[in-house]
């Protein structure tokens, strides 16, 4: 069974077919070239859903989609939605605005969370399953580690003494929001679908 990740993304597709290892029965392919959609609902929830619509339908396949993004708590949750739109530029000049903005904020104050939707969605564009996984963690003050990218060097996990970019890529995809949300995917495809598809 063909399933579409509804994102042009290379990376993020290498990065669910490494949680999938071991799963049998389903082959993830990339959305064609230029699939495109644009990001117009409210919530996590709702932009999760139209790209998975829009996958689904384009492709005619079952579609899994995602939005994710931070948000923090002395900000009243921005960038929430807006984390890949928060300023122009790229994601070092998001991570500066969003540490520019706590300047001053002391330690307990500087609580923040990833959060991802995922959505899987039929041919008919009919949405069967929903889920939302928060990544706990808190905004560091300044940047630190390689791996990972958006806002992982200042993503701070005190039960780690690290930021989300220090600690390996396997170790994140075990415990990330995308990562935990892609398990419960994996688990509803796995469990409910193979059995009719």
């Amino acid at each position: 069974m063909k399933v579409v990740i509804a994102t042009t993304n290379a990376g993020k597709l290498r990065e669910f077919k490494e949680l999938a290892v071991g799963i049998t029965g389903i082959e993830f392919v990339l959305a064609p070239p230029g699939f495109d959609v644009e990001e117009t609902g409210v919530t996590f929830e709702e932009n999760a859903i139209l790209k998975a619509r829009a996958a689904a339908e384009l492709t005619g396949f079952i579609s899994i989609s995602d939005d994710s993004g931070i948000e923090v708590d002395a900000l009243d949750g921005r960038p929430g939605i807006y984390s890949a739109r928060y300023c122009e530029g790229n994601d070092g000049d998001r991570r500066k605005k969003l540490l520019n903005e706590l300047e001053g904020v002391p330690a307990d104050k500087r609580g923040a969370a990833f959060v991802c939707v995922m959505a899987v969605c039929l041919p008919t564009g009919q949405v069967i399953f929903t889920t939302t996984v928060k990544w706990r963690g808190q905004v560091a003050t300044g940047e630190s580690g390689e791996n990972g990218f958006g806002f992982d060097p200042i993503f701070f996990l005190s039960e780690h003494n690290a930021t989300a970019a220090e600690i390996s890529p396997a170790e994140k995809h075990q415990i990330s929001h995308r990562g935990q949300a892609f398990k419960q995917v994996l688990t509803f495809l796995q469990s409910e679908l193979l059995k009719t598809v």
